[in-house]
C-alpha cells in the first residue's frame, strides 16, 4: 500500500510572521514527528504570492501581504523545513489556496493531511482532491491541523467529514 502525506502551508507567515496565531504555532513539533515517523512519501505545500498581492482579488479580500515568493515569510518553517529535506519530500507552489494538479497522486492508495489553515488551505485541497480522486481514501489529522480561529478550524473538519473525509 502506497501512502502519502500531504504538509499544507506550514510557512513562516502563518506560523510566526504576518498571519501567525497560537495554533499554528502549536502544532510544529507533532508535524515534525509525523513527518519523521509517516511510513510513506511526503509532500509540501508552499502558498506562494508575487510582489502584487494586494492588487489581486485574494488581496483585495486579505489585505495583508504574505508568502511572497523568495521572502523569509514564504519559506516553510525551519524544523519542518529540515524534516521535509529528511525525508526527500516534493515541495509544491500554489498561487491560490488549492493546489489544482494534484494528478501526482494517482499512484497512491491512501493519503493523509495536515496543516494550516484549515478553514483555507487545508479545507480547499482535501476538497479538490476528492473531487479528482473520489476512490482515494483521504484523512485529515485534526491536531495537526490549525485554522484562523478554533471555530473556523472546526467548521472546516465539518465540512471535510461531510464530503467523505476522514477526521482522526
Amino acid at each position: 500500500m502506497k501512502k502519502v502525506l500531504i504538509v499544507i502551508d506550514m510557512q513562516n507567515d502563518f506560523v510566526c510572521g504576518t498571519l501567525a496565531n497560537p495554533q499554528a504555532q502549536s502544532i510544529v513539533d507533532g508535524i515534525v514527528k509525523r513527518i519523521d515517523e509517516f511510513d510513506g512519501d511526503v509532500i509540501a505545500t508552499r502558498d506562494t504570492h508575487r510582489e502584487d498581492y494586494l492588487t489581486t482579488t485574494e488581496g483585495k479580500h486579505l489585505p495583508v501581504t504574505h508568502c511572497v515568493k523568495g521572502t523569509n515569510g514564504w519559506e516553510i518553517v525551519p524544523a519542518i523545513a529540515q524534516a521535509l529535506q529528511r525525508r526527500n519530500a516534493v515541495i509544491l507552489d500554489k498561487p491560490t489556496f488549492g493546489y489544482l494538479n494534484w494528478g501526482i497522486l494517482q499512484n497512491y492508495d491512501e493519503a493523509e493531511m495536515v496543516g494550516t489553515c484549515t478553514d483555507i488551505c487545508v479545507v480547499s485541497n482535501a476538497l479538490i482532491i476528492k473531487a479528482t480522486h473520489p476512490d482515494l481514501p483521504l484523512s485529515v489529522r485534526a491536531s495537526l491541523c490549525a485554522g484562523t480561529t478554533p471555530q473556523n478550524h472546526d467548521s472546516a473538519l465539518a465540512v471535510m467529514a461531510c464530503c467523505q473525509v476522514k477526521i482522526v
